[in-house]
């Protein structure tokens, strides 16, 4: 694929992700959830609908497992891990399909081959970073899928947890009581845990090229 093409492409998926955003908040997809939570087979198969359509809408993944533990409490955690990471899969593909040869695509080949898929991804998904960005360059650098989607679980499940206690505790689902529901030292801790996942991988590709840097004795 050229590169203007790619440029088009990404331009058009952009704008539609902005146009979509303004017009349709998370406090509706809230409202809805609240709506449907006295109707739990309804209440799951809506949800994995939301999370098929959420990236165009740029919400955050975060009100899937919220609206999962409004509804089911702590027994909806697989549902709301389902839902995290089906809702990774549009963008991901999305990447895959407009990858291309820059340096940034090169670097993240090289740490992928360093780190292997799972590990890579896991720790991708613990920092605080958005997803649907993590995703994209996951597709752009060419994860697998396999082990896209353990990694993606694995580095899913804390905030999975999150939301779902956050949903719990809450009396109504609104934006406002959601506000400040993220905890800054669970993002310190799960940032702690994604660094010393790549620490040895990083190590090891800086040392390899320091190695191939230094001038011959010979």
């Amino acid at each position: 694929m050229q590169r203007r093409t790619r440029l088009g492409i990404g331009g058009l998926t952009l704008l539609g992700v902005c146009l979509m955003a303004w017009f349709v908040s998370p406090a509706v997809a809230l409202a809805r959830f609240e709506a449907l939570a006295s109707r739990p087979l309804l209440f799951g198969a809506v949800v994995l609908a939301v999370a098929i359509v959420r990236p165009v809408c740029a919400w955050p993944t975060l009100l899937l497992s919220i609206g999962v533990g409004y509804a089911y409490g702590l027994a909806g955690l697989p549902l709301a891990l389902t839902a995290l990471v089906i809702t990774s899969l549009p963008p991901y593909w999305f990447g895959a399909s407009t990858t291309g040869d820059g340096r940034l695509t090169t670097a993240g080949q090289t740490l992928l081959a360093e780190t292997g898929g799972v590990r890579g991804m896991t720790a991708a998904r613990l920092f605080p970073l958005p997803s649907d960005a993590v995703s994209v360059a996951a597709g752009a650098v060419g994860v697998r899928l396999r082990p896209y989607l353990a990694g993606t679980a694995l580095g899913e499940l804390p905030w999975a947890i999150l939301g779902v206690i956050v949903g719990r505790s809450v009396d109504h689902l609104t934006t406002g009581e959601l506000s400040g529901a993220v905890d800054p030292w669970l993002l310190a801790g799960m940032t702690a845990v994604a660094v010393l996942l790549l620490a040895g991988p990083c190590y090891r590709l800086l040392s390899t090229e320091q190695s191939m840097e230094l001038p011959s004795t010979e």
